[in-house]
């Protein structure tokens, strides 16, 4: 099973290297020299990792395929896997982004959306949730709002905080009100 560990930034510096954001609790065993990465689109990979370091709180990463900025920076947005026989089938406490990708976002039994991504963030992850109507929702990913994830049948439950979708909806049409009383 391919697991996405990883999503390629901007280049840093002259020799190759890049920011990554970092999707895995493990960094330190996911980024050893060596270690051949399979990567999305697939023309771009696989690549081998040259070397690993952190910048503050930033990994950058090097790969033996890439020698310079401009091949690094053909690299942006590319997300980057390993393959993996080691799923922790017993692991309760966190969901990968590939596994939330499409679930049906339900708010009781109505369908309210689809979950788009998942952001990661060092305070708290956001599920990204696409309604019907095409707005994005950003949705705090904690147990108080999702309590339930349910792979099998395809959806996550939501109990939003009251205002959650009005707000995210209003936001987004805010900008294009000025535009048509222009």
């Amino acid at each position: 099973m391919q697991l996405q560990v990883a999503r390629i930034g901007k280049p840093h510096g002259i020799r190759g290297e890049v920011t990554v954001q970092v999707l895995t609790d493990a960094p330190g065993d996911r980024f050893v020299p060596g270690t051949e990465m399979v990567v999305d689109p697939a023309a771009l990979g696989p690549l081998t990792v040259s070397s690993a370091r952190w910048n503050k709180d930033i990994l950058l990463l090097g790969f033996e395929e890439v020698a310079d900025r401009n091949q690094a920076e053909t690299l942006r947005g590319a997300k980057l896997f390993i393959e993996t026989e080691e799923l922790n089938e017993d692991d309760d406490e966190g969901w990968y982004e590939h596994e939330l990708v499409g679930l049906e976002a339900r708010v009781g039994s109505d369908v309210v959306g689809k979950v788009a991504a998942l952001n990661t963030g060092t305070a708290q992850d956001l599920l990204r949730v696409t309604t019907p109507e095409g707005n994005e929702i950003l949705v705090p990913f904690v147990e108080q709002i999702v309590p339930e994830v349910n792979i099998e049948e395809g959806y996550i439950l939501l109990t939003p905080p009251a205002g959650l979708f009005e707000l995210n909806a209003e936001a987004e049409a805010a900008p294009s009100e000025p535009e048509g009383n222009a």
